[in-house]
């Protein structure tokens, strides 16, 4: 007889200090809470929210060996893989379940697994973060995220991942139950952008839309929904926050469009990098950036 065991749930270590801050800080409404306007937070989460150890796959061109990429290479090379560069012998698969994303992705379990409660990769991976000191996995909006979860602003997720959007609400958890949140974030949207499904509800029914154009079009959904469930206000607030030079781009690109239809409202472009953020804001009269001074540079990011 084959014996099946059931895996015990890992317990993480609670963050007690994040408790202790949490219990002395007071909310916050948002900054425009008095003219009826709210702030809305947009999210990268690879490199932006937390570092994460998920591989991004690259194969030798002659022999098919494998070559892992942390998120930080990718972001910094993706363009000449294959082309130039330390990665010119190179190519990208982009195979759903045996190419360059495969970790990215959620995995069909079978019966043995699910009994086991075999864990989405996304999910494991969150759990090794949380081992580590906070300063190792904590990227630079890290802040930001957890301020808008305190205060309950309501918060999108657009990330190049391809899971389910229930797995990355799952992974978030984890943060909470650790205690690295103190509850989870009012969503108001989650576009994990690589997902079949989620490419389609984008406009992407080719399959054949670039990270940064399914990331620009996850934000003017997520816009139009937010204006559809908190009701029209030229007082609302939005911000984007990514650290991919490209995807920054598009973003902004976007944002600029949605000024044009909503020249009353609010809208930033947050880049981020290991050691500090830019945050511009797209203004009213010109649709041009207005760029922070140096000291605001190295303000906390926010957007309230």
């Amino acid at each position: 007889m084959i014996k099946i065991g059931i895996s015990r749930k890992k317990t993480l270590k609670k963050n007690p200090s994040q408790l202790e801050i949490e219990l002395e800080r007071p909310k916050e409404k948002d900054r425009n809470h008095h003219l009826g306007g709210r702030s809305f937070y947009f999210f990268d989460f690879d490199d932006n929210v937390a570092y994460l150890t998920t591989p991004i796959v690259i194969f030798q061109k002659d022999s098919g060996i494998e070559k892992f990429l942390s998120s930080g290479d990718w972001a910094k090379h993706h363009l000449n893989i294959g082309k130039e560069g330390p990665y010119k012998d190179f190519f990208i698969d982009y195979d759903e379940e045996k190419g360059s994303f495969k970790y990215f992705r959620d995995k069909e379990f079978n019966i043995f697994q699910k009994i086991t409660r075999k864990k989405q990769t996304f999910l494991e991976d969150i759990e090794k973060a949380l081992l580590k000191e906070d300063l190792a996995w904590k990227a630079p909006s890290w802040n930001c995220f957890y301020h808008a979860t305190y205060n309950q602003r309501p918060t999108s997720v657009i990330t190049a991942r391809g899971h389910n959007a229930d797995t990355i609400k799952d992974g978030i958890q984890v943060m909470v139950e650790a205690g690295h949140l103190p509850r989870n974030p009012n969503y108001l949207s989650i576009y994990p952008v690589t997902n079949p499904n989620i490419r389609k509800d984008l406009g992407d029914n080719e399959l054949n839309m670039s990270v940064a154009d399914l990331k620009r079009s996850a934000i003017r959904q997520s816009v139009e929904t937010a204006i559809e469930k908190y009701g029209y206000s030229p007082f609302h607030r939005f911000g984007m926050s990514d650290d991919d030079p490209k995807n920054v781009e598009l973003i902004t690109e976007e944002m600029k469009e949605l000024k044009k239809v909503y020249p009353e409202m609010s809208f930033f472009v947050i880049q981020t990098f290991a050691d500090k953020y830019v945050k511009t804001e797209i203004t009213r009269k010109t649709n041009r950036l207005k760029r922070p001074t140096k000291s605001q540079e190295n303000q906390q990011l926010n957007l309230i």
